[in-house]
């Protein structure tokens, strides 16, 4: 298995229980995640190995990430697997199935790459490189399958990963926050590169929205590597005393908040099960935005937009994401409770859509590809 981001780790520990409850002798590796691990999974190379987005950045990382997946192919064509796995990081790993499938490995890919929203040539990639598809979102199976490539839509494990209804209170007593003075989670990322083009304006926005609203409490989860970070960012502008920077915890961040100013990415469906207002914005590298732009095929970017087909959250993409207009949107939320309620009836519904049993789906289907 390969898992290339936090966001892959949290899939793919959640399909690792099911995997081992339909095969208790099952033993998987390659890279991963902590949440991996503690299923148990054997990792050769960390996830944050691969967590890196956008070409540019791509391309300082290059030589790296290219000799981990050169190791990496000659390591299992040695002592070939069962079967591969390659969760999301469709970059990396549909070169890797690639290779394996070509010598007889059954491989399959957990999230079928976003060819609905940019890319679209990369169907002919995935139609040579994997012997199946999960699909996490519903349209996904009959759009492979009009392209001959064989699917099965399995749910979204966060839909299982997160109740229907949470605990705001308990959460905040959790994080100890004051329970009746309003709350905004700031997620800038989970990527080194995220951090480095986003944190600052998170921190700028944050000073903004306090200005106007001096009530407003601030919680930042940030993943342990890239903690000492985000803290001197925070620091730097002066905002220490007013931004609880956490260990992790995200979960716990959005069910405490109000409101979230989010980065674009996963994280964004999370915010969204969670039945938050939010406001997703991204930055970053200039000629990387230039490249993707070109390849969109929708007008979202945003996951919860492009699930509901609307634009239900706003989006501030590249020169817009400016400090001031991304406070200005976090705090018109606050005053919209109409619009928030119409929000999380919408999100309630599109919860309920995912929510499957994706584990014993998924491990029904690669037992189908096991047994061809």
């Amino acid at each position: 298995m390969v898992a290339g981001e936090p966001s892959g780790d949290l899939l793919a520990g959640l399909l690792i229980k099911g995997l081992t409850h339909r095969w208790p002798g099952a033993h998987s590796f390659g890279i991963g995640g902590p949440r991996m691990q503690a299923q148990g999974f054997q990792a050769w190379w960390p996830c944050e190995k691969l967590a890196v987005r956008g070409y540019v950045e791509v391309l300082r990382h290059y030589r790296e990430i290219v000799g981990i997946r050169r190791q990496l192919r000659k390591r299992l064509l040695e002592d070939k697997p069962d079967v591969f796995i390659g969760v999301d990081a469709p970059d990396f790993n549909l070169d890797l199935a690639h290779d394996l499938k070509a010598q007889g490995v059954p491989t399959v890919h957990f999230v079928c790459p976003s060819i609905w929203a940019w890319r679209a040539d990369r169907i002919e990639k995935i139609r040579q490189s994997v012997d199946h598809v999960l699909c996490i979102f519903p349209f996904e199976e009959a759009l492979l399958a009009s392209h001959g490539i064989d699917a099965t839509y399995v749910g979204h494990p966060i839909a299982q990963a997160i109740p229907m209804h949470v605990d705001q209170a308990q959460a905040r007593v959790a994080l100890g926050l004051h329970g009746d003075r309003p709350v905004v989670a700031l997620l800038p990322g989970s990527r080194a590169s995220e951090i480095d083009y986003l944190a600052d304006r998170f921190a700028k926005a944050s000073r903004h929205m306090l200005n106007a609203q001096p009530e407003l409490q601030f919680v930042l989860p940030a993943i342990p590597s890239l903690q000492s970070r985000i803290e001197g960012i925070v620091s730097k502008h002066g905002m220490s005393p007013h931004i609880k920077v956490l260990s992790g915890q995200s979960h716990n961040a959005l069910a405490a908040c109000d409101v979230t100013l989010i980065a674009s990415g996963t994280a964004t469906l999370e915010a969204a099960l969670f039945k938050k207002p939010m406001v997703i914005t991204y930055n970053m590298n200039w000629l990387s935005w230039q490249m993707m732009k070109r390849q969109k095929l929708q007008p979202w970017v945003g996951l919860p937009n492009i699930l509901c087909q609307d634009f239900v959250v706003p989006e501030l993409l590249q020169e817009q994401a400016t400090p001031v207009a991304m406070a200005d949107a976090v705090l018109d939320w606050l005053t919209k409770p109409a619009k928030i309620e119409s929000l999380q009836n919408r999100f309630t519904q599109l919860h309920q859509t995912l929510l499957r049993d994706t584990p014993q789906l998924a491990a029904n289907a690669i037992q189908k590809v096991l047994s061809r």
